[in-house]
């Protein structure tokens, strides 16, 4: 059906994509590509020893090790979860392809915690920063997950490492996102408390806000450790391995048992770290104690005091 009023289009109609794949194909990519292939060097590393390392570990160490792990940080009930997953990944033949997930995933949150944290710092001090990326924020959150694929194998080219690169950027807004609202929710009598007690900036930021905030900061790291597991699904499509290229090989060949094996298999993964990653920030909210940090505070203005104490002593003495 014909509009019957005039529309913009009519006058003008702008290439966009033509636009954007001239900016990125004919542009960037040539122009950086050294710095392309610098930035794959780090997460190739840690990538490749991490799967590594996890292969190598036996089935019954790692089962062990695993468990106590859970027992010690979440409990009896999610100890039993941790290994029931374990055994039946091992059972249903799927170990070696969830250790390689296992890594991808680890490799990303390690990277969005390297990134993530820092900036939302730097947020939750900086209204100006804040405002400044919080439409960027917005961007990378809304953008679709496959959308993300055909600018990254474009610039980083297909494979495992590309696959993790796509991760990274998918899943780093919550922990930027949480860690700027931790430090915004810190109160100000309290940092007002620690500049009355002559606490530098640095002190302020590690011993009373970071802290603090270190609960909202850990739930940070939940939230792009699920995003993580997400994506590395999807990154099965640009060439990387683990439990999303079962699911892929299943999707393709309409295998509904293969597609379902990698996804339950993903599940119980996602389900085991939640788990952990939840009880390390409950237990790290319990041991928050007001008097405790400034307690530290105090002793570490203390000490400075004293350090610094012998230095200025000659000088009055002389005057």
């Amino acid at each position: 059906m014909t509009d019957p009023l005039p529309r913009p289009s009519d006058l003008l109609t702008l290439p966009l994509d033509d636009w954007i794949e001239w900016l990125v194909k004919d542009q960037m990519v040539p122009a950086l590509r050294p710095v392309f292939q610098a930035m794959q060097w780090p997460v190739n590393q840690m990538l490749g020893g991490l799967e590594v390392g996890l292969l190598a570990i036996p089935f019954l160490v790692f089962l062990a090790v695993g468990c106590a792990l859970a027992w010690r940080v979440a409990g009896r009930n999610v100890a039993l979860f941790t290994a029931a997953s374990m055994v039946f990944l091992d059972t249903v033949g799927i170990w070696e392809e969830s250790m390689t997930t296992l890594s991808m995933v680890l490799t990303a949150v390690f990277f969005c915690a390297l990134v993530g944290v820092p900036l939302g710092i730097w947020a939750g001090r900086s209204d100006r920063f804040a405002a400044g990326i919080r439409p960027v924020l917005d961007i990378m959150q809304t953008t679709p997950a496959f959308v993300y694929l055909v600018p990254v194998v474009m610039l980083f080219g297909v494979g495992m490492v590309p696959g993790v690169i796509a991760t990274i950027i998918f899943s780093m807004p919550p922990i930027i996102r949480l860690t700027n609202l931790g430090i915004r929710q810190v109160s100000g009598d309290l940092v007002e408390a620690g500049h009355a007690f002559g606490a530098t900036p640095r002190q302020m930021l590690f011993e009373i806000q970071i802290p603090l905030a270190l609960r909202a900061i850990l739930a940070g790291l939940n939230q792009t450790l699920m995003l993580s597991l997400s994506m590395v699904v999807i990154a099965a499509l640009i060439g990387a391995e683990g439990l999303g290229l079962i699911v892929f090989q299943g999707i393709g060949r309409l295998d509904v048992g293969l597609a379902a094996l990698g996804g339950i298999g993903i599940v119980l993964i996602a389900i085991v770290l939640d788990r952990l990653t939840q009880a390390v920030g409950d237990e790290q909210g319990e041991q928050r104690s007001f008097r405790a940090l400034f307690a530290r505070l105090l002793g570490r203005t203390a000490g400075d005091a004293e350090a610094s104490g012998p230095a200025t002593e000659p000088n009055s003495r002389g005057a």
